[in-house]
């Protein structure tokens, strides 16, 4: 079973010990309840990396652990079947002892629409909120932040997480919770928030965007990335039933009615720093991901459109700060 207790003695002497008083009970209730069926094969997986540990990281330009001479031919092959095993992989790429991990996404094109706009994240507490396999928290290591911690309630995320973690020597400075943000109390801590590819899957993406001005420090920066449609302040869509084979899609705005969300829900100095189209060279079928992908889910004679109809995936990157109380 992985293990928390090491984040346990952080928080003890840390700014955010009072998520002490609810957390270890959280945890311990995803534990006994888990019931996901593949949860104990990717525990043995985790159980064989043991061995690989990497001497040379870079996470400032890539996630890149260990050079490939670290390890012998078999020994990578080895590696290699042992983190197949954990598919899919949907955030990346990582570089691994020289096996590519070639995700459906590639995450470090968002990762560098977004990092010219942000404050300096180094010496910040930094949280990831729907963080998936933790691609951009080692990003966010890799400019020194003073902590990371990502949330998401997939077991296998985690997994592919721990994964990768393991591989890195374990450093203490960046955590993974399987949790949900609903789940969190009102820590007021955080220097910087991320939600990246969440707001579009929530119910109510102003009770979202509350949960996540109540993680923020007064003055912290929030860094929002969603699906978008042009329009003006007043345009939202409200898919049907499924929005590019998505189900869980709710509400998707334009940059500026989301902008004005911002406002009304605690933010000031709100800044649209990226508008992008999704495209099938950033999202795509991999080896490390075999299973449908935008292509499948656009119109095939029209890719302005998705197979429903809809306009196709527009995401924005949105900054903000959190308004002082008072």
């Amino acid at each position: 079973m992985i293990d928390f207790a090491s984040f346990y003695q952080f928080l003890a002497t840390d700014r955010l010990s009072r998520w002490l008083t609810v957390l270890p009970a959280q945890l311990h209730a995803w534990q006994h309840d888990q019931q996901h069926g593949d949860l104990p094969r990717w525990q043995r997986v985790l159980a064989k990396l043991e061995s690989y540990q990497a001497r040379h990281m870079d996470l400032k330009h890539s996630v890149t652990l260990g050079h490939p001479d670290e390890i012998t031919v078999g020994e990578r092959s080895k590696l290699e079947n042992l983190l197949q095993h954990l598919h899919p992989w949907r955030k990346g790429p990582y570089d691994l002892f020289g096996v590519q991990i070639d995700t459906e996404w590639r995450s470090d094109w968002k990762w560098d629409r977004v990092l010219p706009h942000l404050s300096p994240l180094k010496g910040r507490y930094v949280l990831d909120v729907g963080c998936g396999s933790g691609y951009h928290m080692w990003r966010m290591l890799g400019e020194e932040a003073r902590l990371v911690v990502g949330i998401d309630p997939s077991p296998l995320f985690l997994c592919q997480f721990s994964a990768i973690k393991q591989l890195a020597g374990r450093p203490g400075n960046i955590h993974f919770l399987p949790l949900g943000i609903e789940q969190l109390p009102k820590l007021e801590r955080f220097d910087t928030v991320f939600s990246m590819g969440v707001l579009y899957h929530r119910r109510s993406p102003i009770d979202h965007l509350y949960q996540l001005r109540d993680q923020l420090r007064d003055g912290g920066e929030l860094v929002l990335e969603t699906l978008v449609i042009d329009g003006g302040p007043d345009d939202v869509l409200v898919p049907g039933e499924r929005y590019a084979q998505m189900r869980n899609v709710w509400f998707i705005p334009s940059a500026q009615a989301l902008a004005g969300w911002l406002e009304k829900c605690g933010f000031e100095n709100v800044r649209i720093v990226d508008q992008s189209v999704t495209t099938t060279d950033e999202q795509r079928k991999t080896a490390w991901m075999r299973n449908d992908s935008l292509a499948e889910f656009l119109d095939p004679s029209d890719s302005t459109l998705t197979i429903e109809g809809h306009p196709a995936p527009k995401r924005a990157v949105l900054i903000a700060s959190r308004c002082a109380e008072g």
